[in-house]
């Protein structure tokens, strides 16, 4: 069964981060709360846990992954980002956007996209995973939650305990979050490439939806 930490939304208790952090380290598989939806995550480097969320999302290897990031010089190190593209990240971020980016050797190969070497990166805008990403001191690797079949993301914690409770080990429980997917943008080759709209707005960006 999993570990429950309830974490304020707004004001996360250090003391609980610092154990969801302990817990990452150790190589825990997280759900927990965004600005968007509740997201599948953990250790960067463990081989392991990509198979774990692979199974529960019902994806293959060609599924992008997530870098939850802090901030922008953290996705500089784990991404090829040109100064145009920085630009536009700079004026985006922290918010609902997932970018798609060409991924650095810093990263493992197994975590990109086989074939196109690409890797998703958001900074998120949610003060409990800015608060664990700030304790992690390092990105957290993460899928959205959506489970085989369904078309929207899972949301709150209790659908989480109701149906993960023995696939994951730790749950992060901050209350609802709004559900909506995060508005993904393909930045690779110099343009911009709407993958998804979402949450995120396209104004920003120039960009509408036909």
């Amino acid at each position: 069964m999993a570990d429950y930490l309830e974490i304020h939304p707004q004001n996360p208790q250090p003391r609980l981060i610092a154990q969801a952090a302990e817990a990452i380290r150790a190589g825990a598989l997280t759900a927990f709360p965004t600005d968007s939806a509740y997201a599948l995550g953990g250790h960067l480097g463990d081989a392991a846990l990509l198979e774990r969320i692979r199974r529960i999302r019902g994806v293959d290897e060609r599924h992008h992954f997530t870098l939850m990031c802090r901030d922008l010089s953290e996705i500089a190190t784990y991404a090829r980002v040109d100064n145009a593209q920085y630009r536009l990240l700079k004026a985006a971020t922290p918010g609902s956007y997932t970018f798609i980016l060409e991924g650095t050797k810093e990263l493992p190969r197994r975590v990109l996209h086989p074939k196109r070497k690409t890797i998703g990166l958001r900074i998120p805008d949610h003060p409990v995973v800015l608060a664990l990403l700030e304790e992690l001191n390092e990105p957290l690797l993460s899928s959205t939650l959506i489970l085989p079949g369904a078309e929207i993301p899972v949301c709150d914690a209790d659908e989480i305990r109701e149906r993960l409770d023995k696939l994951v080990d730790l749950v992060i429980d901050a209350g609802p979050c709004s559900g909506e997917m995060t508005t993904v943008l393909n930045l690779v080759g110099g343009g911009i490439e709407l993958v998804r709209a979402g949450r995120g707005p396209l104004e920003l960006f120039g960009l509408t939806v036909e």
